[in-house]
């Protein structure tokens, strides 16, 4: 089975071997680019920061300043990534997502850095009264040529509607529910989504969607 992987190409690796080590093959079309920011972060006086991705957890490791509080990580993915700095976050929430974090975060949090990408749903923050701070820019490639493959892997909303304007038939395997809503609402058909929202139940995912 050919299988596009639409990382970006700085993270598409890890993905691409073990998808590979299954004996697909793998077409890499990298659909977006992240531009981290370079400002520092101060968390001075917080009593959580919440980190919604594997992107904003290694930004939030390279660039705060000042003593960590309790760090919250939106996922499996995010934590492990946390945990690869050298941090360990105190909260999971069982449900991996933004609306899953609001549903289990401890009450009341104190106060609260909501540390994420430009562009972040306001309803989060604003329902936890967070401060923000953006880590980096999310940017969309477009390829000369669409990709051919049976299968498509999507790991955000971004990379989801970044594929959808390609106009290709190619079913989808997202790595959980927010990036399915967005599939879909932008005319993809999922056919599998992770189960735990890192790179295990991305390739596990794409076993059951290869069947």
């Amino acid at each position: 089975m050919r299988v596009v992987v639409t990382r970006p190409r700085e993270q598409a690796g890890p993905l691409a071997a073990r998808l590979e080590e299954l004996g697909h093959e793998v077409v890499e079309c990298p659909l977006i680019e992240i531009e981290a920011f370079e400002e520092p972060i101060d968390v001075e006086g917080y009593e959580w920061v919440i980190v919604t991705s594997p992107n904003g957890a290694q930004e939030l490791a390279r660039r705060a300043r000042g003593q960590l509080p309790k760090v919250a990580a939106v996922g499996p993915g995010t934590a492990e990534t946390l945990r690869e700095h050298g941090i360990e976050p105190m909260f999971v929430p069982s449900v991996s997502s933004q609306d899953g974090l609001l549903a289990e975060f401890p009450r009341p949090g104190g106060r609260v850095l909501f540390a994420a990408a430009e562009g972040a749903r306001r309803g989060p923050i604003d329902e936890l009264g967070a401060d923000f701070v953006p880590l980096y820019r999310t940017r969309l490639v477009r390829p000369t040529t669409a990709p051919e493959g049976d299968l498509v892997v999507l790991a955000s909303g971004s990379a989801a509607r970044s594929f959808a304007e390609l106009g290709t038939e190619i079913p989808a395997v997202t790595i959980g529910p927010q990036t399915t809503k967005a599939a879909e609402a932008a005319g993809v058909r999922v056919v599998a989504e992770a189960a735990t929202h890192d790179l295990d139940g991305l390739v596990a995912a794409v076993g059951v969607a290869s069947r």
